[in-house]
């Protein structure tokens, strides 16, 4: 038996679904592996602390430049200086090995942070375009983890280590790869999963039961439909297809996505990296529609290489209507193995180890540059309500 060097690794994400279930992802990989995980988090990621079981959550301060005019990026120094300064105190007290940043501004104050302790540090990029964080750290950190290989705005030569792991999803969900697709024939059930990201999409709340209503009764027998919905949209969905013949769930919010994966014969939803992370593994088509207000529109270059690789369908958001859809779902009707074909394409190019992957690149930068777990505070229960600082469990 090979006894493995353990090692203390923080997480830095915040904001969305999409920061925060990779993050979520290595976790697990990481606890399984035995080493000690703790996550700092922004107050929007303190949100899902509830999915991160078991370990310490520490919550400081930081802010986005974003969309803001010369008087907010002015206002927004001091918090991302305290944050700075609180994930500081943070890593000293807890004797980090590695710290893991996962993009986005919640991030930044703990990644500048370690790289000013001299702690190794990593940055995980979920899209297929370097995001504004990201590129202003990647030549300041030890290591680079991307999702996709044609990654825009990566400089592989000036950064120290640059690597393709992909983007980690939950072990549930890379289950489901190992398994058959769901049979799809003439006279079988066609089932339908429609999500659209954290928060729903509106458009989809609009296209879909309109598409479906036009179709033929008989279509409309064969279809299982499962939809998230914004919820301000939910009962308008609901009237629209009250008139169908079709078995519709909505809800605001999947609470057992890996089931209904595991289920689905479709997909529709847009393009986060999370969301092709998961059809990929999971080995499921999907019909797209990317967000047109994504930064540096990078919602449509995560879905290049499903659609490239015939794993999936694409439309602009303002392509997509009811009578495309409509004509999209009578085609897969007439010819399901259009879909089965997708689905298995889309299982080719999945990177069910990501998670896996991703771990070994932070234990090796946590071990090779010098564990400093060992000036861990006893008691840090103790020293956590000493310093001030906002910490869960």
């Amino acid at each position: 038996m090979i006894r493995r060097r353990t090692s203390h690794i923080v997480l830095a994400a915040g904001g969305t679904g999409g920061h925060m279930f990779p993050a979520l992802a290595l976790m697990e990989e990481l606890l399984e592996r035995g080493h000690k995980v703790t996550l700092i988090t922004d107050n929007r990621g303190i949100k899902y602390r509830k999915l991160f079981k078991g370990i310490k959550i520490f919550q400081v301060d930081s802010a986005s430049f974003a969309g803001k005019g010369p008087v907010g990026k002015i206002l927004s120094i001091p918090k991302i200086i305290s944050g700075v300064f609180e994930a500081r105190s943070i890593l000293k007290m807890i004797g980090a090995g590695a710290v893991i940043g996962f993009g986005g501004y919640p991030s930044y104050p703990t990644i500048r942070a370690a790289i000013s302790l001299g702690i190794p540090t990593c940055l995980h990029e979920q899209n297929a375009v370097l995001g504004k964080v990201n590129r202003h750290l990647a030549k300041s950190v030890d290591a680079v983890a991307l999702s996709f290989e044609d990654t825009k705005y990566v400089n592989w030569h000036k950064n120290k280590y640059t690597a393709v792991t992909g983007n980690p999803v939950r072990k549930e969900i890379v289950d489901i790869g190992d398994l058959y697709y769901p049979t799809l024939g003439d006279d079988r059930i066609f089932r339908i999963l429609v999500i659209g990201g954290s928060q729903g999409a509106k458009i989809f709340s609009e296209v879909v039961p309109q598409a479906v209503s036009t179709l033929p009764r008989a279509s409309q027998r064969r279809l299982q439909i499962t939809q998230q919905c914004r919820e301000e949209d939910i009962e308008a969905v609901r009237d629209l297809y009250a008139d169908t013949k079709i078995a519709v769930e909505l809800t605001t919010f999947i609470d057992d996505l890996p089931t209904c994966l595991r289920w689905a014969h479709l997909v529709i939803g847009r393009a986060g990296a999370s969301t092709i992370a998961e059809l990929t593994t999971a080995g499921r088509p999907g019909i797209l529609v990317p967000y047109p207000h994504a930064t540096d529109d990078h919602q449509m270059a995560n879905a290049r290489e499903m659609i490239s690789n015939g794993a999936g369908w694409i439309y602009q958001n303002d392509e997509f209507n009811a009578k495309v859809l409509a004509k999209m779902l009578q085609r897969m009707a007439r010819h399901p193995n259009e879909v089965w074909a997708a689905a298995e394409e889309s299982r080719k190019i999945g990177k069910p180890f990501a998670a896996n992957d991703l771990a070994d690149i932070v234990e090796r930068l946590a071990l090779v540059k010098g564990d400093r777990s060992v000036v861990v505070v006893n008691n840090i229960s103790e020293e956590i309500e000493k310093k001030g600082l906002k910490a869960e469990k």
